[in-house]
């Protein structure tokens, strides 16, 4: 796999995904789902969904 996110974008993705990871413990627990597609598309920096859309944050 291709790296297509960025290092800024990898950052806001750990972000969102700790405040999904704090909603999921305040309120509902599907808010997991999207703090693990944050941190792994963060980690792996790959995002399918960008891909389809031909999208590349990542500088080569």
């Amino acid at each position: 796999m291709e790296c297509n996110v960025g290092k800024t974008e990898q950052v806001v993705r750990v972000i969102i995904a700790l405040v999904a990871a704090w909603l999921g413990y305040k309120y509902s627990a599907w808010w997991y789902v999207l703090t693990a597609v944050g941190i792994l598309t963060a980690a792996m920096r790959f995002c399918p969904l960008t891909h389809l859309l031909g999208i590349n944050t990542c500088k080569n």
